[in-house]
């Protein structure tokens, strides 16, 4: 299983919202500017963690996104779900079943089987990212205890902001330069 771009997309705006001052919601142009692409795609993915409870839209003229929890009770598990569903690497579409007609006895223990091998290893694939929390990872990723906030709706005077972001890109995507 290979996650796709929505995922990597979504874990960095849950990033940029876990490194923002608190109280203060990032827009949606400044989310949008910062992952480039479409604005339509934009949407469907602060939808897909909305409707999963880890982003909440703020309505008005200083509105925007800010994350529904703390970075600590967010989990990668989580976002994984959000974005891809439900985790599910063998979806048995009844090849052994079709291939193995004459044997249905052992074919059908096969299935069962082979289902309960990825079953288990989806399950501890889960547990795994679950286990692992935003706040952690971003933690991790500047060896502190606490995650540096900064107001990503203003402009970066400091360059504070390009090391965050550089630091996040690579705790993420395993890229460390």
């Amino acid at each position: 299983m290979q996650l796709t771009k929505g995922f990597e997309q979504a874990a960095c705006i849950i990033s940029l919202l876990a490194t923002q001052d608190k109280g203060v919601p990032i827009s949606s142009q400044v989310i949008n500017a910062r992952l480039g692409g479409s604005q339509t795609y934009l949407r469907k993915i602060m939808r897909k963690l909305v409707v999963a409870g880890l982003v909440k839209s703020v309505s008005g003229n200083n509105g925007g996104f800010t994350l529904a929890r703390d970075a600590k009770d967010i989990n990668l598990l989580e976002i994984v779900e959000a974005t891809e569903g439900k985790i599910e690497t063998y979806p048995n579409f009844g090849f052994f079943d079709r291939v193995f007609r004459e044997f249905k006895q052992d074919t059908e223990k096969a299935t069962v089987v082979i289902n309960s091998v990825f079953a288990e290893a989806d399950k501890r694939w889960a547990n795994y990212l679950e286990s692992q929390t935003v706040y952690q990872l971003i933690a991790a990723t500047f060896d502190e205890t606490e995650i540096p906030l900064i107001n990503w709706n203003e402009e970066d005077i400091s360059g504070q902001r390009k090391l965050i972001i550089q630091k996040i890109v690579e705790n993420v995507t395993g890229n460390h330069k």
